[in-house]
């Protein structure tokens, strides 16, 4: 028999968690996706093993880790018992793995992950174990190694090293480039704690020691924050005198992918030559050209002398922002007479370069009212030189930030070519003003709900007077899914991949190909569409500055654990084909598979001939509806076409709604096993009340035994009812917004 006590504590827990939540949520904005945020510790040395643990957003059923490079595999962590610990994997770094930025995604019920940066080293690593916020807990760093830590919330981490005196040292704390938020101030300070240098602006501090002995390294964040998306690798190195400081892997920004151009070699030609700021100085060059130099020391100009002929057309292309560096350059050109740089000499501007504009319009403040929230233009330079008169012409290079700057690391390449036409392009996740706003800047991995339509923004830097249409393409697509390129126009520097899985393509996994094709010259041409997406998801970009980058290769995933909300399609597969100045009428047909908020579905037209129509509505609770184009206002002309519909809607979105059975199920069950555990204890302790002395101690002993099995079973109880409240909490309709596409649909114009 169960006690009263027993049976009521069983039913007061099993009330709690079927009391339904309300339904005043607060609306979210994009549909679950599965996002890895933290894998610490975040790198390991080459040839040795790391246990690394994992967090993220959306990841449940894990079934891989997987890396960008075959030279790290992961394994799940196994306890005691042989089961795979959660969230704790065993990471091998084979022997010959290449060191640097590496990127790890995950595989879950919901698809392929976001990405997240591993690191690789030579150097032997650490990890922070213990608070080490005062100069008496300051933990010891090797020379010539690397700790991983995660930033204290409102403190000062303390490390100590052994220097040499007249000995250099390299201090390095990597944190934004390798995808934490934190904004690290990094300080030297001898053994008690007084500071001899400081970089506020994180990076690398080159440091001479005044004397032998112990001196500190200390670290936090620029507003004190900390967390676990806070991380960062501290490294110490020792290096000789005259040695360079090396460079240290970091991610690329989004505006990088326009350089290099292609073919371009991987070193430059030549190099600057100092002293060259003063008129007098100029370096003599020959055209064309490919010069690197630096903005070094502070306010530095550099000027370059070559002679050219009137009618001469040439290319200028700088970079130095795109190379990782903090600076923004201009290049002023202006032809010479005059009998030298003396008094009589005359100069008169021919050309003023500034910024690579994006092909674009960003958003303003990060998020997508008024544009994407990624950046395609650059602070570098690409210009058209025109030649006016024949003679002496002076380059003048600067650094617009370069005034106060006095590092020598601000590297930059200079190139000056006749023209050479191409182009470079780049792409991320859709993101558009949805129905009640979207403040959010978040990564999309192309992990496709059966039955959706998903598109990426591509976008082209065009080089050197480059015009022409380009065809995006994208190949080795997982089975069941297809895609579709918007082109981008001639002239134009925006376009739209659009990436479909059939409501019955099975479960899978594929790295894709993508890229854009040309016609430049008389030759077809290719080039790589670089992926950007967001370091961290950022659900409201009032309070935080969203980060974007390049991300490195492109998998696309199918589930079928969910399915999208609704599919739009044209009621048949066909090129649909209508006469110059008439109207078409398609056809469509709505595959609904959830409630939503509202009955009405807006819709506008991408594809190129097309954007102008106007906005139509269409019923979110019929079967079918239908768009009507009317080419004679559109002034489409004749030739094929490519086009889809899109919006966005606010679905009443359940999360993983067959977990909630099976944490019931398991709720069942472990309120069976504590009724047994309970009444084994009361038939235990009725038998040891009856026992013979001689018994008794036995009896007892079988008691206790008993009383810490219904411990154990009620505690799984309660645990099991947690999960099972928290599964029926996410799985209650939630008003998400998203955006809706229709799958692709070909047009003939006659």
């Amino acid at each position: 028999m169960i006690s009263a006590q027993t049976r009521n504590s069983h039913l007061a827990i099993f009330a709690m968690v079927v009391i339904a939540t309300t339904n005043a949520h607060a609306q979210s904005v994009c549909l679950p996706l599965p996002r890895l945020l933290t894998t610490i510790p975040m790198g390991g040395t080459v040839g040795t093993q790391v246990e690394i643990t994992i967090s993220g957003e959306n990841i449940e059923d894990v079934s891989e880790l997987m890396f960008t490079h075959p030279g790290l595999t992961a394994t799940p962590k196994l306890d005691v018992n042989g089961q795979p610990e959660a969230n704790k994997y065993i990471v091998t770094i084979a022997v010959d793995c290449p060191t640097g930025i590496h990127e790890a995604r995950l595989m879950t019920r919901l698809g392929i992950s976001s990405a997240r940066v591993f690191c690789v080293d030579t150097l032997p690593e650490v990890t922070q174990a213990a608070p080490n916020t005062t100069l008496a807990t300051a933990m010891e760093l090797k020379v010539n190694s690397i700790c991983n830590a995660v930033m204290t919330t409102k403190a000062v981490d303390h490390y100590w090293f052994e220097a040499v005196k007249g000995h250099r040292y390299i201090v390095n704390c990597a944190s934004r480039g390798i995808d934490s938020k934190l904004d690290a101030v990094l300080i030297i300070g001898d053994s008690a704690g007084r500071d001899l240098v400081v970089e506020r602006r994180g990076g690398t501090l080159d440091f001479t020691a005044p004397e032998d002995g112990r001196h500190v390294i200390k670290v936090h964040e620029l507003t004190f924050k900390g967390g676990p998306a806070f991380y960062y690798r501290l490294a110490v190195q020792e290096l000789n005198a005259d040695a360079a400081i090396p460079e240290f892997a970091s991610t690329k920004t989004v505006n990088s992918f326009s350089w290099p151009p292609a073919g371009l070699a991987a070193s430059a030609a030549s190099s600057e030559t100092e002293p060259n700021n003063e008129q007098a100085q100029a370096q003599k060059i020959s055209l064309p050209c490919d010069i690197a130099g630096n903005f070094f020391p502070a306010a530095d100009v550099d000027r370059f002398e070559f002679a050219a002929t009137k009618g001469d057309v040439w290319w200028v292309e700088v970079a130095s922002e795109r190379l990782g560096r903090p600076t923004d350059p201009a290049v002023l050109v202006q032809h010479v007479t005059g009998a030298g740089a003396g008094a009589d000499e005359k100069r008169t501007d021919v050309a003023e370069f500034t910024d690579i504009a994006s092909p674009m319009k960003p958003s303003s403040n990060g998020y997508a009212y008024d544009g994407p929230p990624y950046d395609g233009g650059s602070a570098d330079i690409i210009g058209k030189l025109e030649i006016k008169e024949d003679g002496v012409h002076r380059l003048q290079l600067t650094d617009l930030f370069g005034g106060t700057r006095n590092d020598v690391r601000n590297v930059y390449r200079l190139v000056i070519r006749k023209a050479a036409p191409d182009f470079a392009m780049a792409a991320w996740g859709l993101h558009m003003e949805l129905r009640n706003g979207d403040r959010n800047a978040l990564s999309k991995p192309l992990a496709l709900r059966a039955g959706a339509t998903t598109a990426l923004e591509v976008v082209a830097v065009r080089r050197d007077g480059f015009d022409g249409a380009i065809e995006l393409v994208m190949e080795g697509l997982p089975e069941g899914v297809t895609a579709q390129g918007l082109k981008i126009p001639a002239g134009q520097t925006r376009g739209i991949m659009l990436i479909t899985a059939d409501q019955n393509a099975p479960r899978a996994l594929a790295n894709v190909s993508f890229h854009g094709r040309a016609t430049l010259g008389e030759a077809a041409t290719t080039r790589p569409v670089h992926m950007a997406a967001m370091a961290w998801p950022i659900v409201d970009s009032w309070g935080e500055i969203p980060s974007p980058r390049l991300v490195t290769g492109l998998p696309v995933s199918v589930t079928t654990s969910e399915f999208a909300p609704v599919t739009i399609a044209a009621s048949e597969k066909k090129v649909w084909e209508v006469a110059a100045g008439e109207k078409l009428t398609i056809p469509l047909v709505h595959t609904r598979r959830s409630e939503f908020s509202g009955s009405t579905l807006q819709l506008r037209t991408f594809g190129a001939g097309f954007e102008q129509v106007p906005r139509f509505d269409v019923s979110l609770d019929a079967d079918q509806s239908e768009a009507v184009l009317d080419l004679a206002s559109l002034k489409t002309p004749p030739g094929d076409y490519l086009i889809a519909f899109y919006g966005s809607a606010v679905v009443k979105y359940r999360y993983n709604p067959e977990a909630v059975g099976v944490a019931e199920a398991a709720q069942k069950k472990a309120t069976e096993e504590a009724a047994v555990a309970t009444a084994e204890v009361e038939r235990l302790t009725a038998e040891a009340a009856a026992a013979a002395s001689d018994t008794k101690a036995a009896a007892d002993a079988a008691v206790a035994e008993a009383t810490v099995k219904r411990q154990t079973a009620d505690a799984a109880v309660a645990a099991a009812a947690a999960k099972f409240k928290a599964a029926n909490d996410q799985a209650m309709p939630k008003d998400t917004a998203d955006i809706v596409l229709s799958e692709p649909i070909a047009i003939r114009v006659k």
